[in-house]
């Protein structure tokens, strides 16, 4: 079906259990009552990094050789990849570099240093800083570890779609964060292996959807990268994409994109009814259940990928900011 095997998901699930989360899936009732069926969240956001990046980063450093870890690692990233991948180093004593576009908030710069990772800003792009990390790569001969098309990295996160169909084996739709495509990658393949019949939505912004941009043209795009209050959604997807363009096209049932009021409101949401403080990109699946986008026919899980907002910026749109 795919060009990674589903036994990679189980084995990658064997070798991160002791470095991350198994993360809660907690009912929501005021959004059960909007959408007529039960609605689940996954929560994602109590990762020690504060996000799902943790499962991809843990997996793929901890399959790394001798040589690689003594050399390093580097990547690109919007921030949680980034944050994550530091933390997975730290944990097994592997230095790691991170390249940041100048987009990336600075919450999301200072919580990557403070983890040891060497921080490098480049360019005002997620292209920007994955051409530094790659020439970093190259130079110093660290391992590149890309924040989302990386077979081990797909498969670290696909460990998420595990526990859902594990926590809610009835699940008939799930809602994933779609930017690159490492989440909703790992997540659909877990899915769809149980059943074909679960639907899959990707949910993204308006500003600068890269991956909904590719489906649309047929093939990799790029597109600008924007402001957005989903800022962990924002890059490209890379011309020479190997993995998560094809497995998204061939998984996905369909993608939403939302406004900034829209992600707004499922922050405000998230935070008054819920009792979570998230960042925009995990908001965007409450924010399309409030919006009505989706017909729900049975259980939903909606995946809560991170709480690494700004909380200043948290403070403006609870206040009621929409930007």
């Amino acid at each position: 079906m795919s060009s990674i095997p589903f036994d990679d998901l189980l084995q990658a699930r064997q070798r991160i259990a002791g470095l991350v989360r198994q993360t809660p899936l907690e009912h929501s009732p005021s959004l059960s009552r909007l959408a007529g069926v039960p609605v689940w969240l996954k929560l994602e956001s109590q990762q020690a990094t504060g996000s799902f990046k943790l499962r991809g980063a843990s997996n793929a450093v901890a399959q790394l050789g001798a040589k690689q870890k003594r050399l390093g690692v580097v990547t690109a990233s919007t921030g949680n990849h980034g944050r994550a991948l530091a933390f997975a180093a730290s944990q097994q004593g592997v230095k790691a570099i991170v390249c940041l576009s100048e987009l990336v908030p600075q919450n999301k710069v200072r919580a990557i240093r403070e983890l040891g990772a060497e921080v490098v800003i480049s360019g005002r792009s997620q292209d920007d800083a994955q051409l530094e990390a790659l020439r970093i790569a190259r130079e110093q001969g660290a391992a590149f570890i890309p924040p989302f098309d990386h077979p081990h990295v797909i498969a670290g996160q696909g460990s998420l779609g595990l526990e859902i169909l594990e926590q809610c084996p009835d699940v008939c739709e799930v809602l994933v964060p779609l930017s690159g495509g490492g989440l909703f990658a790992g997540v659909a393949l877990a899915i769809k292996a149980a059943s074909p019949a679960i639907r899959t939505y990707g949910i993204s912004m308006q500003l600068g959807a890269a991956m909904h941009a590719s489906l649309q043209a047929g093939e990799p795009v790029e597109v600008e990268e924007l402001p957005t209050l989903a800022d962990s959604l924002g890059g490209g997807i890379g011309l020479d994409n190997r993995y998560t363009y094809a497995l998204t096209r061939e998984l996905c049932d369909q993608v939403h994109l939302l406004d900034e009021a829209s992600i707004a409101r499922g922050i405000r949401h998230a935070y008054r009814e819920e009792r979570l403080v998230i960042e925009g990109a995990a908001a965007v699946g409450i924010a399309a259940l409030l919006d009505g986008l989706i017909e729900p026919r049975g259980p939903v899980v909606v995946v809560i990928s991170g709480r690494n907002i700004d909380i200043d910026q948290h403070l403006r749109v609870i206040n009621g900011a929409d930007a």
